[in-house]
């Protein structure tokens, strides 16, 4: 699953995908049927990347990557709107050591809507990008001087003080 690029605006409902950047703020497309452009104004929207977002958990924090992971292989996952109790008994059959006490069923809700547009979306079945780390260094040799007699030679101090000055003559005055 491949969740590059994909935000969550605050104060916005659904999911974003990344375009690019301006000056004022960052363009952003919706991921719903109309496909809509926005531009959001960096110093008043919070941007939270779907690779970024994690779920408080008993013991540690968990990805919503893996989340979805678990969601995806699930049998059946219910609507957004459905009741709190049915939607945290879903919860806790994807994410069975999350915190109940911080995670709300406004969250549960919100994940399950996420998840429901990005489940048909090619990204979510394509396979997460591996980056190969090759480290082969590459060691310029340092050029050896074949002939020292034509090795560069400093300049003489005389030389090196003296300035050139272009000089541009003007008409002057044409009094008579």
């Amino acid at each position: 699953m491949n969740l590059e690029g994909l935000v969550a605006v605050s104060g916005k409902p659904g999911l974003y995908k990344l375009i690019g950047q301006n000056k004022t703020g960052f363009i952003l497309e919706s991921l719903d049927e109309q496909k809509s452009k926005t531009i959001v104004n960096m110093s008043t929207a919070k941007l939270a990347s779907l690779e970024d977002i994690t779920v408080y958990g008993e013991d540690e924090d968990l990805r919503l990557k893996d989340i979805f992971e678990k969601m995806k292989t699930a049998v059946k996952v219910p609507e957004a709107k459905a009741d709190g109790k049915e939607l945290r008994k879903f919860f806790f059959e994807v994410a069975a050591d999350h915190d109940e006490a911080r995670v709300y069923s406004s969250d549960i809700k919100k994940i399950v809507n996420w998840f429901h547009i990005i489940k048909d979306l090619p990204l979510f079945s394509e396979a997460e990008k591996v980056e190969e780390e090759s480290k082969t260094e590459v060691k310029e040799k340092p050029k050896a001087i074949k002939n020292p007699a034509k090795a560069a030679k400093p300049r003489s101090d005389k030389a090196g003080n003296t300035k050139s000055v272009a000089v541009k003559k003007t008409g002057g005055s044409k009094n008579p």
